[in-house]
């Protein structure tokens, strides 16, 4: 019989952020559509007594803290490119850096192809571990919500359950983690969209001073989000590569699910620069590798964030991932335009 959980005890392990390890598979997911919940993705946040950064600070919340966010709250006082703030216990934070999460398990899937197959972190975070040739696990990345890896076996894991292995490219190694904390995404999740209008009437336009994407169908427009450009003059030594968005005309050049961005080394540390499983990337700059894709690692889109990618959500990337041509793994008959200004 499995051990009964309060809702006392639920939202005391949210803030110990260990629900995943203490709640079975079955209990958790009658729990978290009560209400809806943020992680803490900086080093840490202040809890505001309004939603105003001059008023009385009450708390703080640390890296990848969870939160109940009750409601989000559109705040006169701004800022201007993201006025959006959360309700949370104790007052309000800003939500640049606070990441919507859900408490998601999954079935497991066993038959995985010889290739691998694209899986998306349906959890706040799952901790990743390396298995040495003696048989010891060691703890390697920490894996957010939304990023995607390719999976390729399932074996049991350090707790006796099933986990997935990641086969990293970047690093040229495996590690795993729990597999119900992983979807497994199917084909038909990643059909292409409009797929029966002509290639030529799709194109899509970035404003670097309004930090938005515009996706247009010939003339109509079909999509618009926030993005998060390149911050300028992050490189101030004219040998790097430039850290803002190049302006001009572009096209999408090829396309990835998930890409392992950062430095390649092996730290489990949250300061190390290491971005792996970057969703949902859609080339676009060959020279210097820009693209379009996914972020876990903050929520402040409307102003400039990245090292010269476009920033979005992951599912804003995915629909891009999906609508632009040429799809992936397909010959080349048109590539979408993409303008940059």
């Amino acid at each position: 019989m499995d051990k009964k959980i309060s809702r006392r005890e639920f939202i005391k392990l949210l803030g110990m952020g260990s629900i995943g390890l203490a709640i079975p598979p079955q209990q958790l997911n009658n729990f978290y559509p009560l209400t809806e919940f943020g992680r803490v993705t900086t080093e840490s946040i202040s809890v505001y007594e309004k939603p105003y950064d001059k008023s009385r600070i009450i708390s703080q919340r640390f890296r990848d803290n969870i939160l109940n966010i009750y409601r989000e709250v559109d705040s006169e006082f701004g800022p201007a490119y993201n006025p959006v703030w959360f309700r949370v216990w104790g007052g309000y934070v800003h939500s640049g850096f606070v990441q919507k999460v859900q408490y998601r398990l999954n079935p497991i899937i066993h038959s995985i192809p010889d290739q691998g197959q694209i899986a998306e972190v349906t959890v706040p975070f799952s901790q990743s571990y390396q298995l040495h040739a003696k048989g010891d696990w060691e703890r390697l990345y920490m894996l957010y919500y939304s990023s995607a890896h390719p999976i390729f076996s399932v074996r049991e894991g350090p707790d006796g359950q099933a986990w997935y292995e990641i086969r990293d490219s970047l690093v040229t190694l495996s590690y795993y983690i729990p597999a119900v904390h992983m979807h497994v995404v199917d084909a038909s999740e990643l059909t292409p969209l409009s797929s029966n209008l002509s290639p030529d009437l799709k194109k899509i336009e970035i404003s670097i001073d309004q930090q938005q994407l515009t996706a247009f169908e010939d003339s109509k427009i079909v999509k618009q989000v926030k993005v998060s450009t390149g911050r300028p003059y992050l490189n101030t030594d004219p040998k790097l590569t430039p850290t803002d968005t190049p302006k001009g005309e572009f096209h999408i050049q090829a396309k990835r699910p998930a890409v392992h961005m950062g430095d390649g080394t092996l730290r489990s540390d949250a300061e190390a620069y290491e971005l792996p499983g970057v969703p949902w990337v859609s080339y676009f700059e060959s020279s210097t590798g820009v693209a379009l894709h996914g972020t876990y690692w903050h929520n402040n889109f409307g102003v400039t964030m990245s090292h010269g990618c476009v920033n979005m959500r992951s599912e804003d990337a995915k629909w891009i991932y999906r609508w632009t041509t040429p799809p992936p793994n397909a010959p080349v008959t048109y590539r979408t335009p993409v303008t940059v200004y």
